[in-house]
């Protein structure tokens, strides 16, 4: 039902924009304001911004906080120093995943998670159920407005709008400071499309004039607004999961090529499992493929082999606006997860050949440190 949709603080700037309107995750959302390929090539050319406030926050905190990050995250968080940001995941007991997420260290025993919209009840129940010696979490996602501006033009747009040099942020690093005029505001780099940019937590209170002036600040930069529909094609793009698609409660992060983010060197739900997993090797495995021909791979196409035997399925596809070709991701058997490997997508019955790429399918500005 439309009633029971949650809206952004935002939400009626949006639609005086003339934005196309979406329910997702539970969200009213902007999907696009003119054309998906349109605001696709205006991020990765000039610069755009996205409301992305629907984003989950929890605010963890006090001496217990690292030990409760540790023990439901994946990855390594006693590695993060202030100003510092990390991608993870929470395993589940089954060798899937929760959610995945990012872990912000703002300052000693003070940390912020930042979860997927869609699981956001989810995650805060699976954090809680773990948090037995005493954390203190709070859950903050209705009082922040999350805006991503990401492009080539970013640093340009909204350098006047902070004393804090912009250029100096390194990639999945950020700031706490005055932006726009508006107090506490986290200027974060931790992209979800590979064009570059920043994204900007904002007390709730301030977002329209941030949103304002941004938009103002960017306008000799050609700065538009970016709905979900040019986030989709342009994280695909850098083979970036989204979860839900491609990774889920029954994916292993082995699996779903997040290795990088398992980290043996501690103890965390459902490690040994896992650690067994990496030991023994994965039956498949998440691989970027791209169409030899034309096409569009849509997700839960089938993938099958070159004798028309199943070998998986399309996780994401779409047909990448930079290259003019559909590409996707897909788990495969991992004897065929090489790249150059020959797949084929099954469309309606007709066999299209792909051949299996190293991601990302279009260069990025940025890279994990």
């Amino acid at each position: 039902m439309a009633e029971d949709l949650k809206t952004v603080t935002l939400n009626d700037v949006h639609q005086q924009l003339g934005a196309k309107m979406v329910p997702f995750a539970g969200y009213n959302m902007p999907v696009r304001y003119s054309s998906d390929l349109d605001e696709h090539h205006t991020v990765r050319r000039a610069v755009g911004i996205f409301d992305v406030s629907h984003m989950g926050e929890f605010r963890v905190r006090g001496p217990q906080a690292l030990d409760l990050i540790q023990r439901v995250t994946s990855n390594d968080a006693s590695k993060l120093t202030d100003g510092k940001a990390q991608y993870s995941c929470l395993p589940n007991n089954e060798g899937g995943i929760v959610d995945d997420l990012l872990v912000y260290k703002l300052a000693d025993e003070d940390y912020l998670l930042v979860v997927n919209a869609s699981n956001i009840d989810k995650d805060w129940n699976w954090i809680s159920q773990h948090n037995t010696q005493g954390a203190d979490m709070q859950n903050v996602s209705d009082d922040l407005s999350l805006f991503a501006v990401q492009g080539p033009k970013a640093i340009d747009a909204l350098q006047g709008l902070t004393d804090t040099d912009l250029k100096s942020i390194p990639y999945y690093s950020f700031v706490q400071g005055t932006f726009a005029g508006a107090p506490n505001v986290i200027i974060s780099a931790t992209g979800y499309t590979g064009a570059g940019g920043f994204e900007l937590y904002v007390p709730n209170e301030y977002a329209k004039q941030v949103w304002d002036k941004v938009m103002e600040a960017g306008q000799p930069y050609a700065l538009k607004p970016i709905g979900l529909g040019a986030r989709d094609t342009l994280r695909l793009e850098m083979g970036y999961c989204l979860y839900g698609n491609d990774i889920d409660d029954t994916t292993s992060p082995l699996e779903g090529g997040l290795g990088w983010i398992t980290k043996f060197t501690k103890d965390f739900t459902n490690a040994e499992a896992l650690k067994q997993q990496k030991a023994e090797g994965v039956k498949r495995k998440l691989v970027g493929f791209l169409l030899d021909g034309p096409g569009i791979p849509r997700s839960h196409y089938p993938l099958v082999d070159e004798a028309g035997n199943s070998i998986g399925e399309v996780t994401s596809g779409t047909q990448s606006p930079s290259l003019g070709k559909g590409v996707g991701l897909g788990y495969v058997k991992t004897e065929l997860s090489t790249p150059g490997s020959k797949i084929f997508v099954q469309v309606r019955g007709k066999n299209f050949p792909a051949t299996v790429v190293k991601l990302p399918f279009v260069p990025g500005t940025e890279e994990v440190k």
